[in-house]
């Protein structure tokens, strides 16, 4: 459909009719609403204001749609005609399957739509009856939002998520350890997402807004993901690079490979070096309290890995920083050599790089990281090696990496 703007259009004052009508045409031959609006040069919430109507806030009044846009096709949603029909095979003693296959749907929406609308028969709840106008009313009546969440209407699992945040642990740890706690109870399990949402999403109050500051970022809304930033450039220092880097770091079967990194402070002055082992993600700081040249980087990383058995300082993976300027004394003194990621390709250290944004929940950007004594962040690391990581399969890096030192002593 061809549509062309008015051109002596004026911003006020002015009914939209001819544009509405298009605007509405469009929709009902199933153009999409923001497609439609583009067609005819309208802003985005005129057609929803259109479609929708407004709903009264303040001085504002309720103002109802327009005009009632058809569905092309079938409805998600049961209608009053699926329930008149759902009432009457069920009188004929249809088994559920059977009518949700006239109807085109899953037998669970039938099953779950006869046990939520259904009632009892004169106050009997040994005879229950499906009576389909009353079903569609109180469809009807469970349909408009904002509902409180399910967060909201359970206090003891309010409280539940609340503890564990102040803990500092992630809806994801959350929601594992709801299941764990509650094996038998599913009123009591939520997704990580569920939590989110209880925290970012306005006016609902299920959670505490402050407990946002728990979250890994510490953000109060969802943002979206940034470009990943410019590497430093490569130095003139010779370098093994990833590609040349064992078969057997990338499957991450035998232990003892380490990804590094470092976390900066204010201005770029101060710096935490990170170290992360890629099988049981276990992780040990490096102290850096005098700034991280490249001589103190490599005595501070040999002072770092020198309580490691052999087994476990097979390799280190870093990126091109200018830190490890002396990368191959390192290599040398600690017997590991040391291999380097492309520019600009933080993936190919994704242990670390997830392991350093758990840690600027202790160690915030814009503040001196030279603070920091090597016992409080020996204090962190193992805090953040005791806590279950979905990777694996909810055990602590802490247990895991036990678990193979046994082993091989075996």
């Amino acid at each position: 459909m061809e549509f062309k703007k008015r051109e002596d259009r004026k911003p006020a004052g002015l009914r939209l009719n001819r544009e509405r009508e298009a605007y509405f045409a469009l929709m009902e031959q199933g153009v999409s609403s923001r497609e439609a609006c583009r067609i005819v040069g309208i802003n985005r919430r005129t057609g929803k204001r259109w479609r929708n109507g407004t709903q009264p806030t303040g001085n504002r009044k309720w103002v109802p749609p327009i005009r009632v846009v058809p569905t092309s096709g079938p409805s998600r949603y049961l209608g009053e005609a699926d329930r008149i029909h759902i009432a009457d095979r069920l009188r004929e003693k249809a088994s559920v399957r059977i009518i949700a296959a006239e109807l085109g749907r899953s037998p669970s929406t039938i099953s779950r739509e006869i046990r939520r609308n259904g009632m009892p028969l004169r106050g009997d709840e040994s005879c229950w009856a499906y009576r389909p106008h009353a079903a569609q009313a109180r469809a009807e009546a469970r349909r408009p939002r904002p509902k409180t969440g399910k967060i909201g209407q359970k206090p003891r699992l309010r409280d539940f998520i609340q503890d564990r945040l102040d803990l500092r642990w992630s809806p994801e740890q959350i929601s594992q350890a709801l299941r764990t706690a509650f094996p038998d109870r599913p009123e009591m399990h939520v997704t990580h997402e569920t939590i989110y949402q209880a925290l970012y999403v306005q006016g609902r109050g299920e959670l505490r807004r402050e407990l946002t500051k728990a979250l890994r970022t510490g953000r109060a809304r969802r943002k979206p993901r940034r470009q990943a930033q410019q590497r430093q450039p490569r130095y003139p220092e010779p370098m093994i690079m990833i590609s040349d880097r064992p078969a057997e770091v990338a499957d991450r079967a035998v232990p003892g490979h380490w990804e590094g990194d470092l976390i900066v402070g204010k201005d770029n002055r101060s710096a935490i070096g990170t170290l992360v082992e890629r099988t049981t993600r276990f992780v040990m700081l490096v102290h850096l309290p005098n700034g991280r040249g490249t001589e103190l980087m490599r005595d501070a990383l040999l002072d770092t890995v020198k309580a490691l058995p052999p087994h476990l300082k097979r390799s280190l993976t870093w990126d091109q920083g200018p830190e490890m300027g002396r990368h191959h004394e390192f290599a040398m003194a600690a017997n590991m050599p040391v291999y380097f990621c492309n520019p600009a390709s933080p993936w190919q250290r994704g242990s670390n790089e997830n392991t350093n944004g758990l840690l600027r929940q202790y160690f915030p950007k814009g503040t001196d990281l030279s603070l920091h004594s090597r016992d409080h962040l020996d204090a962190v690391a193992a805090e953040l090696n005791s806590r279950p990581r979905k990777t694996l399969d909810w055990k602590a890096p802490a247990e895991r990496l036990s678990k193979l030192l046994a082993t091989t002593r075996q």
